[in-house]
């Protein structure tokens, strides 16, 4: 069965790319429009890994990192920004929110996929 991915972007755009990039790839992928919408489906059905956007309506991508922490299920799924944010100081929030890894947009379709298949295979 293929590994199921939440993308979590307000950007359609930015959302379908990812989409297409994975699934070309093999992978399931689930898209949320926002950090609350991602909360949600998360809570619904467990995905082997969370991409998400850090500034977004609603709830920005820390807080929902953080929020999929306190959810048992949550606690060792990765999680992977990607972002344009790429100051230390933002990554090292990440990072202190339970971030795994850091991606900056605009990105690589292929090193996202790269990334994706070291992180869950």
């Amino acid at each position: 069965m293929a590994k199921s991915i939440l993308a979590v972007d307000d950007s359609g755009s930015l959302r379908q790319m990812v989409v297409f990039s994975l699934r070309a790839a093999g992978y399931q992928v689930t898209e949320a429009v926002d950090g609350q919408d991602g909360l949600e489906k998360a809570k619904s059905q467990v995905f082997d890994l969370v991409l998400t956007d850090q500034n977004m309506p609603r709830m920005d991508g820390l807080t929902l990192i953080r929020s999929l922490r306190l959810v048992p299920m949550y606690q060792k799924v990765p999680i992977l920004m990607l972002t344009t944010e790429s100051s230390d100081d933002m990554k090292q929030r990440g990072r202190a929110a339970g971030a795994n890894g850091w991606l900056v947009k605009p990105f690589d379709p292929q090193r996202l996929t790269e990334v994706v298949k070291k992180v869950i295979g």
